[in-house]
């Protein structure tokens, strides 16, 4: 089973990063871009036999715990068989 956890900025919270790329858009010749919010994606190649909840489970405290700081970041996820 493998885990993609995407982590993103809290939508209050200002992503520098975004809004440069933004702003570079239109003259890279693409106009019809509004916002842009930058993130990270992680692939969890987790063990077999693991069982869909112990996966869940297991991913929601790596994200939490390991791969955002909570203040100022947010995450989502998917399993793959």
């Amino acid at each position: 089973m493998k885990a993609h956890v995407y982590v993103s900025l809290k939508k209050t919270v200002l992503d520098p990063q975004g809004e440069t790329i933004r702003a570079a858009l239109p003259g890279l010749g693409f106009q019809g871009v509004q916002a842009v919010r930058q993130g990270k994606h992680f692939e969890l190649q987790l063990n077999s036999g693991v069982s869909p909840e112990q996966a869940r489970a297991e991913v929601e405290r790596i994200a939490r715990e390991v791969l955002t700081n909570p203040v100022i970041e947010e995450f989502s996820y998917r399993l793959e068989e």
